[in-house]
């Protein structure tokens, strides 16, 4: 592809969640420590909320990567599950698979058992749910129940929402009142500002081998990008990687207006996420809730 011309080692704006393409940006670090914060004070739950692209699954990623040995971790990927495939899916990433041909109540005996043992083995249990906003109601409300669980140390296990803003309209429904009171702790990953999209750029360049990172974006083509984007870092990885695509095709050195132009007309969705009144409203909610991202306890 490009990776000689321009003189990188591997693709740096790859869509994946890869590890080592984690940018540490400020508001991913102030949600990390929040989510940190409410893990060890042992909260029952904390609820990261971000657009579409904004990296929640990529914190949750490095998250998991940071965690210390005190926590088992529970990772949920695909939300869409029964009451009864969550307590399943629960206990197999704890790695005592239980028989799928109980009823609930055997179910639900057997995995307090389970995560009882991991509590006197001085552990915690930490189950984190991506794409949350897709979870069924009823679902929710048994992962509600199951973090009812206590010893005499504490919950046996807690739990950590990330989810599109979607995610807040759900909870704001009365059948899942108790759920929302129980979120003890909130992070809300906004799109990147100017300086910050620059920054990401350089970061992704620098990580991925590049010698002529500082010149190889004009300040006209990152603007363009920026203002493209919306400031949303997937949007931000498809604009640089075509208008790198673009600038070889044009055999130049350097990424300018056009190049990013011609990697706007080719990229779908790039104006959509601007008409969504959800996208808009984070901004409201995090003027009017309180600040929950100041705790910044080293990981």
């Amino acid at each position: 592809m490009y990776l000689r011309y321009f003189g990188l080692h591997r693709l740096p704006f790859e869509a994946v969640s890869n590890a080592t393409a984690y940018v540490d940006l400020p508001e991913h670090r102030d949600a990390l420590n929040t989510i940190l914060f409410g893990l060890r004070s042992g909260e029952g739950f904390v609820k990261v909320v971000g657009e579409v692209g904004t990296g929640k699954t990529a914190l949750c990623r490095n998250l998991l990567a940071c965690l210390d040995d005190e926590f088992v971790a529970v990772y949920i990927p695909n939300p869409s599950l029964t009451p009864r495939d969550l307590l399943l899916t629960i206990s197999d990433e704890l790695g005592v698979p239980l028989p799928p041909t109980g009823g609930m109540h055997t179910i639900n005996k057997y995995l307090r058992e389970i995560m009882l043992d991991i509590a006197r083995g001085g552990n915690r249990i930490a189950i984190f749910v991506d794409e949350a906003q897709a979870m069924p109601v009823e679902t929710l409300e048994e992962l509600r129940l199951l973090s009812n669980l206590e010893s005499n140390r504490g919950k046996l296990a807690q739990v950590v929402l990330f989810g599109q803003p979607e995610l807040d309209e759900k909870l704001e429904r009365y059948s899942l009142r108790q759920l929302q009171q129980r979120i003890g702790w909130c992070a809300y990953l906004s799109p990147l500002d100017r300086d910050a999209c620059r920054e990401y750029i350089r970061k992704r360049l620098v990580m991925a081998g590049g010698t002529r990172c500082e010149n190889l974006f004009t300040p006209a083509a990152i603007e363009r990008i920026h203002r493209g984007s919306g400031g949303i870092p997937r949007l931000i990885n498809a604009l640089c990687h075509k208008s790198l695509m673009a600038t070889l095709a044009e055999r130049e050195y350097q990424v300018g207006r056009r190049h990013v132009a011609r990697a706007l007309n080719e990229t779908e969705g790039i104006q959509r996420w601007q008409k969504r009144p959800l996208f808009r409203s984070i901004r409201s909610r995090q003027s009017s809730r309180p600040n929950t991202t100041w705790l910044r306890p080293s990981p």
